[in-house]
């Protein structure tokens, strides 16, 4: 007798009522917090004990109602999360998301899409692909072009990396070298040791006195590492850096690479959202010379966390260093060339990342997500503009695509000083709540940075952030002079 074939209930099944109840809770919830978000503080500061004595528990025997479990998620767990989706959270680069993408990654989990192969979701597979292929058109890469959806932007340029490398050695390499500068996104460079490079693997090149690469410095490192007997494979080039939003001169970059015979790789994944408006395309200008790209959807195409995406101008080169062969995996490979995502990355089993993005666009249009990238950039210049209307702040690098960076101005104060009133502000900003700036450090002390993605974010609400620093600024050097 198969044991268990004829119970009334089996274990984890919920009624469909109960389904529909639970669901339509957490509909109402979603809905109510988008509706009033505005209106709520973006961050507020959590206690560890405070966490410890309402969620430290022993694991549960036996289970509760799902209602009550959602409430107790509600009240205990995203109560205390920052929200980075909110208008004005401006620290980081900030990910608005959008509500209909939130409902594809629930179909997409509820359904329990295998992502991996084409026989266990071609749907998925040829959503995936379309997608891609937008992005490819969007971003001027050839028809040869092709990727894949990642987890985001590191895994991306990850994935180009390894791809570029087994395309040039077959396999690890101690004589390769990569060309990074010190504006190049930590998460990234940290993540060449996965892949088994050293820290004599990396040269950092040179910046401009914007912190862009400087491509002849680029240049005359590529050739003294060659000359040294050592192999220059890979230039990670940047369109939109975290600190200040500069975009590195791609072109410039674009004709060492081929000069040289040193892979192109762009980290775009925060700037390359851009190319959607006229002003980021000419800014972007040499990106589609790239030999891969990375760009993160769940930034500023306003996608929920996770969605990552990998470009590269020969689709075959992922392939070449990602293909999977397994017994069991046979079948798979039964019909005319079928879309196998698992030959292009990583991962074998995958989530459907591309639905969201895809509804998206259905839903609203290529035309609302430009407009959403347009508003952003408009934001902070307006911030700017705001800030230099009083005689308290310095611009420290002007608004670029949607990233500005500033500091607190006073004659009478030193340099230490000025840097002490400057963390007391982002303090006093985290603990009021209303508005997120934090910090960044360009090499000359700490500087204050604004990062506007959200297409909701209102003048109203840069305006009140700008009074509100400026009343901080004031408070913090009197409590200093006393």
């Amino acid at each position: 007798m198969l044991t268990g074939m004829y119970d009334d209930k089996a274990p984890l099944a919920l009624s469909g009522e109960q389904m529909r109840r639970l669901g339509y809770a957490a509909t109402d919830f979603l809905a109510d917090r988008i509706e009033r978000l505005g209106d709520q503080p973006v961050t507020a500061e959590w206690s560890r004990a405070d966490l410890e004595d309402k969620l430290r528990e022993a694991i549960p025997t036996a289970g509760t109602d799902p209602e009550k479990v959602l409430e107790r998620v509600v009240s205990d767990v995203l109560s205390a999360c920052a929200a980075t989706d909110h208008p004005r959270f401006f620290s980081f680069v900030p990910s608005p998301g959008n509500y209909v993408a939130a409902v594809a990654d629930f179909l997409a989990s509820g359904a329990n899409v295998f992502a991996g192969n084409w026989v266990g979701g071609a749907g998925a597979a040829q959503v995936e692909l379309v997608v891609i292929e937008w992005l490819r058109e969007l971003f001027g890469l050839p028809a040869a072009a092709g990727g894949i959806l990642t987890t985001g932007g590191t895994q991306a340029s990850l994935l180009a990396l390894h791809a570029a490398r087994t395309k040039r050695f077959g396999g690890v390499a101690p004589q390769a070298r990569i060309y990074v500068t010190h504006q190049t996104h930590a998460a990234v460079v940290r993540g060449f040791s996965y892949l088994g490079f050293g820290a004599d693997q990396i040269r950092r090149v040179r910046c401009a006195p914007d912190l862009t690469m400087d491509a002849d410095a680029l240049r005359q490192a590529i050739i003294a590492d060659r000359a040294a007997g050592t192999a220059p494979f890979f230039a990670v080039a940047t369109a939109g850096t975290t600190n200040t939003g500069a975009i590195d001169p791609l072109a410039a970059i674009a004709d060492v690479c081929s000069e040289q015979d040193v892979w192109f790789h762009v980290d775009a994944a925060y700037g390359g959202a851009a190319i959607l408006t006229d002003q980021g395309r000419q800014l972007l200008r040499g990106l589609e010379r790239a030999d891969s790209i990375a760009v993160d959807p769940h930034k500023w195409w306003f996608q929920p966390y996770e969605a990552g995406c990998v470009l590269v101008r020969d689709v075959d080169v992922l392939s070449d260093a990602f293909a999977l062969h397994a017994e069991y995996l046979t079948e798979n490979r039964a019909a005319t060339r079928p879309v196998n995502f698992y030959d292009y990355g990583p991962q074998l089993t995958r989530s459907f990342r591309a639905l969201k993005l895809w509804m998206t666009l259905q839903t609203f249009g290529l035309d609302a997500v430009r407009a959403g990238v347009a508003h952003g950039m408009d934001m902070a210049e307006y911030a700017e503009s705001l800030l230099l209307r009083t005689p308290y702040w310095q611009i420290v690098s002007p608004a670029q695509l949607s990233v500005l960076t500033f500091r607190p101005h006073h004659p009478g104060l030193d340099a230490a000083t000025l840097d002490e009133v400057t963390r007391r502000i982002a303090a006093a900003m985290m603990k009021q709540g209303f508005a997120l700036v934090l910090t960044t450090d360009l090499g000359d002390g700490p500087v204050l940075r604004f990062c506007s993605t959200h297409p909701q974010t209102t003048r109203a609400d840069v305006e009140t952030t700008v009074e509100l620093l400026t009343r901080f600024l004031r408070e913090t050097v009197d409590k200093l002079a006393v």
